[in-house]
């Protein structure tokens, strides 16, 4: 499973490469919309997301932008700051024991499958039974003992610890609710789905996929949501890996909407006449690694007087243009177990040298080696700033691209002779940086597949194992565990926490109904969107 993840993380971590994508072919078994109008109102988008997979429980990439209008899960978790955490999709309703161990949901009814399959408890069961065993994904169901249908319309899930099986169950990987009959389908035939076939409940069918140039999605007549007015019946996808190319794009008319315009360029639409410019926030979060096994970085006071070294703004303005924020730790803002109280280092070169001093480099003589992802073009531009700093505080170091394959086989492979300082882009699958980045970038036994860092903290591992155990039961204790645990984090520094991205959006004004939800940074829901008739 963790291999899974880790090639999940290499496709879509540095979004740069395109994927091998199946052959071209329409979907089988579907029938065409009976009353489908005499001029579609048709979406057409450029996006860099290719498919590496139509296997909704396999899937583990770029193709999430298509499948999360093709399939759905029980619920959906609401951007921060919205009146409910969750909303329902095709469970109604849900409520766990006073233990955390015990969850029930009641299914909406009258649900259909596009394959005219009824929405039923087993339907569902039998989907997380596959994600938990052979999701790309897979991992996020690990609390899950079992899953009863109680009922036509009621499931109960069993775990073996207590865990917010609401933020899993609303996970983008490993949690849509897929056809019996695809399911029995791919039993007889892994290879199944990448015929172009689908069988999910979701807004949109697949109507055909050309491979490395277009996905066609077409309206669900008997969508349980219904339809609206100005709600578009066909969305085109034009697969555009050159943002340069999807800003023209855009400007031109070719397209509705672009969703990945150079970084450089978004701040000119920001009073631009006819578009909205949006920054919303992300749960990407930008680390450097420092290798704990090697001296002098060994030493927590050199790794603290690199911390206080780093110019954080300097380097969100070089790498991002200005969209990031500093960011405090491993765990994103907006993303549990997120808060204002853990702390932040300033830049503060004084600081820096007399650490320095006080761990005897007064002179500085120390050479590291920082090496990136070749393919990241971020890390490719702050990666400069890092090497201007730390020679302020007598630090040479030396800049290595690496392909990020190459650069995780070194850095697994012989941790005491690897790298001084590993750039990466992380995020958590589900909208939990406890269980994911905290535990998987930090903790001390062999499960954590990112601790590059290769520290080792008795007390951090206690405190975020005893808080993952109260998530459900009693979220303040869990916080103020998690809170305790990020604080002994920073201050120990065993990797330079950068910053949050940001993520920007040009909207033209024609196009209504647009919103950002962090939770689904690779989903565009092309359901909530229509085109604004007063344009």
């Amino acid at each position: 499973m963790l291999l899974k993840r880790f090639a999940w993380l290499f496709v879509v971590g540095m979004v740069i490469a395109g994927c091998a994508a199946p052959a071209a072919v329409a979907p089988a078994g579907q029938a065409a919309p009976d009353t489908a109008p005499a001029t579609p109102n048709v979406l057409t988008v450029s996006s860099t997301a290719n498919v590496t997979t139509w296997d909704p429980i396999k899937s583990f990439s770029t193709e999430a932008e298509y499948l999360a209008n093709l399939y759905e899960p029980l619920l959906r978790i609401n951007p921060p700051g919205a009146a409910e955490r969750f909303s329902p999709v095709l469970a109604e309703s849900w409520e766990s024991d006073a233990d955390g161990k015990t969850w029930t949901f009641k299914l909406r009814p009258n649900v259909k499958f596009h394959d005219g399959e009824p929405l039923t408890a087993d339907a569902v069961k039998q989907s997380i039974e596959a994600a938990k065993d052979h999701a790309g994904a897979s991992f996020i169901w690990a609390p899950l003992e079992s899953v009863e249908a109680v009922d036509d319309l009621t499931v109960k899930f069993n775990l073996s610890y207590a865990a917010p099986l609401d933020l899993i169950a609303s996970s983008l990987y490993g949690a849509w609710i897929v056809s019996p009959k695809a399911l029995a389908a791919v039993a007889a035939d892994e290879n199944y789905f990448e015929a172009g076939v689908e069988a999910g409940t979701g807004p949109y069918m697949l109507e055909s996929y050309t491979p490395d140039q277009e996905v066609l999605l077409t309206r669900f007549d008997d969508y349980w949501g219904n339809w609206q007015d100005g709600q578009f019946d066909k969305v085109l996808v034009k697969i555009v890996p050159e943002a340069v190319q999807q800003q023209q794009m855009l400007e031109g008319g070719e397209v509705d909407l672009a969703l990945r315009l150079p970084a450089e360029n978004y701040a000119s639409f920001k009073d631009k006449p006819g578009y909205t410019l949006l920054t919303e926030p992300s749960f990407f979060n930008y680390v450097g690694f420092l290798n704990t096994l090697r001296p002098p970085l060994d030493n927590p006071k050199v790794r603290q007087a690199i911390a206080y070294a780093i110019p954080y703004q300097d380097i969100i303005d070089v790498a991002t243009f200005g969209q990031a924020t500093q960011a405090r730790g491993p765990v994103p803002a907006g993303v549990w177990p997120y808060s204002e109280e853990v702390t932040q280092y300033a830049t503060d070169l004084e600081k820096a040298k007399a650490l320095m001093a006080e761990a005897g480099f007064a002179d500085g003589g120390i050479d590291l080696r920082l090496t990136y992802a070749a393919e990241n073009k971020t890390e490719e531009r702050f990666a400069p700033v890092i090497k201007d700093a730390l020679a302020e505080i007598g630090i040479n170091v030396s800049i290595e691209p690496i392909l990020f394959n190459q650069q995780w086989e070194e850095a697994k492979s012989d941790p005491a002779n690897a790298q001084d300082m590993f750039l990466l882009l992380y995020w958590p699958t589900y909208s939990d940086a406890g269980t994911d980045n905290l535990y998987s970038m930090f903790h001390s036994s062999e499960a954590p597949f990112f601790n590059l860092s290769y520290w080792k903290n008795e007390e951090f591992d206690t405190l975020i194992d005893e808080a993952a155990m109260l998530t459900v039961t009693d979220p303040d204790a869990s916080l103020e565990k998690y809170v305790k645990a990020q604080n002994l984090l920073v201050d120990e520094a065993p990797g330079i926490f950068f910053f949050d991205t940001k993520a920007p959006f040009v909207i033209p004004d024609h196009i209504g109904g647009f919103q950002y939800n962090l939770n689904y940074p690779f989903a565009t829901f092309f359901y909530d969107l229509y085109r604004n008739p007063a344009q």
